[in-house]
């Protein structure tokens, strides 16, 4: 019997991926370290005393931020899947399926915010394909991966252990906070007011976990690293306990959040701890290194807190607040892209009335 219901958007559920992809992966090879699980943002293959790690996703181009603005994200996306192997990103592949409506000045823009982008992080552009085809759309205006080469030492294989801290930088929602102040303004400003709708559209450029993951690193003892991207710091926390077959008991009121983000998803109605959120990293360090790892975060101007405790599997995850505590579920479907599709509909609903 045919399935009749629809799939949700953004990323499919870990059930689904683990059901029908997971163990379909082609022809095994032993150099393949680490290959595509939930919980892990890269891929990482055996050189010899090195290491390549990679990291794929879609060229994301939201062209209502700006060209410029757009491509910085872009390439902060995918950098950043490289940056949480603890070994910087270094090169990048690019696929660029344009749609046929984008203008060569749009092109020019968006290529040299990508170039500028890449050489600050000391990125080189080796390959790639660029045409315009029938079909194509923005946001997802290709696909790009990209390469980090490092000694096989320091790459952080994630694998979180019993008695880990459990840091976490910048707090939920990052990404959710930036999105939607840069595509409705007006109904943050209406609440809020002019002042504060620029600090919330200044979060935009915290959407990335290049600086803090390699900040981390440089400290040592990290056992995992996951940026929290789709179903935010719950669902990422979750996918990485899930991956190191452990539990985690989490103290709610020791997560940072920012004050532009609580009141940004209050306006819009959106759990900021379920909903995406590039840029908020995600680590589990030796319990020896985690206050080393937090100074060293907030000397680089990155807010960051020590939130819990790895535990063993049995005690399962636990969410704890005050006196009170419960069971962490992955929350399965990220709120964020109901309501970005909902607000797109009022705002539109505005212009016509």
């Amino acid at each position: 019997m045919k399935r009749n219901n629809l799939p949700k958007l953004g990323k499919i559920h870990p059930d689904f991926f683990n059901q029908h992809i997971y163990h379909k992966l082609g022809k095994p090879d032993a150099c393949v370290l680490v290959k595509p699980q939930n919980g892990v943002d890269f891929g990482v293959v055996e050189l010899g005393s090195q290491v390549m790690v990679l990291s794929t996703d879609p060229f994301f181009i939201a062209k209502e931020l700006g060209v410029e603005k757009a491509a910085w994200f872009a390439v902060h996306i995918i950098a950043s899947d490289i940056a949480v192997s603890g070994i910087a990103p270094r090169y990048l592949a690019i696929d660029l399926n344009l749609p046929p409506e984008m203008t060569e000045d749009e092109l020019i823009k968006m290529w040299d915010a990508v170039h500028k982008e890449c050489k600050k992080l000391s990125i080189s552009v080796v390959t790639g394909h660029t045409a315009r085809y029938a079909g194509c759309n923005f946001p997802m205006v290709g696909g790009a991966t990209m390469f980090g080469l490092g000694k096989k030492k320091e790459l952080v294989n994630p694998a979180a252990k019993a008695g880990d801290a459990i840091i976490i930088s910048k707090g939920p929602a990052i990404e959710t906070t930036g999105l939607m102040a840069a595509y409705f303004p007006e109904f943050i400003k209406s609440r809020y007011g002019p002042v504060f709708l620029k600090r919330a559209q200044n979060i935009f450029y915290q959407m990335s976990t290049v600086k803090d993951a390699l900040v981390a690193a440089s400290v040592g003892g990290l056992t995992a690293m996951h940026d929290a991207t789709e179903c935010g710091v719950w669902g990422g926390l979750f996918e990485i306990a899930q991956h190191s077959r452990v539990g985690m008991s989490i103290d709610l009121n020791k997560i940072i959040i920012q004050e532009e983000v609580r009141l940004v998803c209050d306006c819009f109605g959106i759990d900021p701890y379920k909903s995406i959120s590039e840029g908020t990293l995600l680590a589990t360090a030796k319990k020896s290194k985690g206050k080393l790892i937090v100074s060293a975060l907030e000397e680089a101007g990155i807010p960051a807190s020590i939130v819990g405790e790895v535990t063993g599997r049995d005690k399962g995850m636990r969410v704890f607040c005050g006196n009170k505590s419960y069971a962490l579920k992955h929350p399965r479907v990220d709120p964020f892209w109901g309501k970005f599709e909902e607000y797109i509909k009022k705002r539109n609903e505005g212009k016509n009335t």
